[in-house]
């Protein structure tokens, strides 16, 4: 047990550091897409139809089974590296941290628009935006494109980091491989549209459950990390308490009412999604204007929390070794 604690918490922190330096390679098969494409089996074989009530078992079916394999396989995989030998066990542990995190990819699809907002290429903006928002960007101006990828960089900061360490600290990559196939079953089937109402309703609401206690979390180390990143932190615990509920979804608002509050902007508000308006709240206040540079200070937000966690993270295993 204390073997295992010392090399997971090392696979940890190697999988985190290789990933600042290298992100995601399109050349290397990704385990995500993996599992996109065995949601994407259930999908097409269980799913009977749009608006069918039945379809709500089947999603329930869909989320269990998905999950099981997703979970046992990488397990039965890292016990086989163990039994072999503990550093074999070490390397794949890393290689798979290091795939389960995705702070390095989102900060560089975020800067990507950045760059282009400097540049003043708004069209060239508006498409790297669509590459990681779900609303419709045409009808973005520079600022509105700004707001969505700080929105997206914010939120993600508990679903595609956060949230992946939170489950990796307490289970190892297996569980990190959990939690990846709920929120890639959350992205690909929780939507309230005619297809995905019934079928994808308990993705969803799974993804609710399993996000509560991570998106709180992240939103603490976020107001932590402001001043260590020259935000204020003051503000952003002001915001953070006044809106962290104005979100369709418990946990979206949590973190991006801190990374507002931080950097003194107004996020979120009305949008379009396939050609329909959604009325939203706004989070934050407008104490200056947002600005291109708030992407990558979003992106120093979800890092420096990020360590923050891994710090308590190991420091929780060293007093459990200790104790053991």
């Amino acid at each position: 047990m204390i073997k295992w604690l010392t090399l997971q918490t090392g696979a940890l922190i190697v999988g985190f550091i290789i990933d600042f330096f290298v992100g995601d390679p399109h050349f290397i098969p990704h385990p995500v897409v993996a599992i996109g494409k065995l949601i994407s089996l259930f999908d097409r074989k269980l799913r009977r139809g749009n608006s069918n009530p039945q379809d709500v078992s089947r999603g329930v079916i869909t989320v269990i089974s998905v999950a099981l394999i997703s979970t046992v396989i990488p397990a039965l995989v890292l016990w086989g590296m163990w039994a072999i030998h503990p550093i074999a066990y070490f390397v794949v542990e890393a290689i798979a941290c290091w795939q389960l995190i995705a702070a390095r990819q989102l900060l560089r699809e975020g800067r990507r628009v950045q760059r282009k907002l400097e540049a003043g290429d708004i069209e060239g903006a508006r498409y790297a935006v669509s590459m990681i928002v779900g609303r419709d960007t045409d009808v973005l101006d520079d600022k509105g494109i700004c707001r969505a990828a700080v929105e997206t960089v914010a939120e993600n900061t508990s679903d595609g980091v956060i949230a992946p360490l939170f489950y990796i600290i307490l289970f190892g990559a297996a569980g990190g491989f959990f939690y990846k196939s709920i929120n890639t079953m959350d992205s690909m089937l929780g939507y309230k549209n005619e297809k995905y109402l019934y079928f994808g309703r308990a993705a969803a609401l799974t993804d609710d459950v399993v996000n509560f206690i991570p998106a709180r979390i992240s939103a603490i180390f976020m107001v932590i990390s402001a001043p260590l990143c020259g935000l204020s932190m003051k503000r952003a615990w002001k915001v953070f308490r006044r809106d962290r509920f104005k979100h369709a979804s418990p946990n979206s608002a949590q973190t991006e009412s801190v990374c507002a509050g931080a950097l003194g902007v107004r996020l979120a508000g009305d949008a379009i999604y396939g050609g329909v308006l959604h009325k939203k709240e706004y989070i934050g206040d407008p104490v200056r204007e947002i600005e291109p540079k708030d992407i990558t200070r979003a992106g120093w937000l979800m890092y420096i929390s990020s360590c923050i966690l891994i710090i308590i993270g190991a420091l929780l295993r060293l007093v459990l070794v200790l104790c053991l």
